[in-house]
């Protein structure tokens, strides 16, 4: 078997059970993995454009829309006043924030025992893998 091909089969390994214990993880917050999502990316770069949410998630925009629409529901996310009124830009409220830094609390733990035993080396060098593998993938 070819390096890449393990390479891949790894990766096909490890996602399923991520998956799934991170969104037990954030439902014990009721929060969807999808929302998270949204959460993470408004709080580290504070707003965005429903376009630039979808793809950086790299879903089409009704996927987002709904998500925005069920954040929005929950009192997490309003959207900004724009110049442009066809432009649909979001942040987080105040209990947007609030919550986001609850489960990164939760969320923080998990990702703490699942990569305990590699060195700041190992991921900085796994991050620069995966971004660059990504970048592959969208040209």
């Amino acid at each position: 078997m070819k390096t890449s091909q393990r390479f891949f089969q790894q990766l096909l390994l490890l996602y399923r059970p991520f998956e799934n214990k991170l969104v037990h993880v954030l439902g014990t917050h009721h929060i969807q993995r999808a929302q998270w999502t949204i959460l993470f990316y408004l709080y580290e770069y504070g707003s965005a454009t429903l376009v630039e949410l979808s793809s950086y998630q790299g879903v089409e925009k009704p996927t987002i829309t709904r998500t925005i629409q069920q954040l929005e529901a929950l009192g997490y996310v309003e959207q900004m006043t724009s110049q442009d009124k066809r432009e649909k830009r979001m942040q987080l409220t105040e209990l947007g924030k609030e919550t986001y830094l609850t489960v990164r609390i939760a969320v923080d733990k998990f990702e703490e025992e699942i990569v305990h035993n590699l060195t700041e080396d190992d991921l900085k060098e796994a991050i620069q893998i995966m971004s660059s593998i990504r970048n592959n993938l969208l040209k």
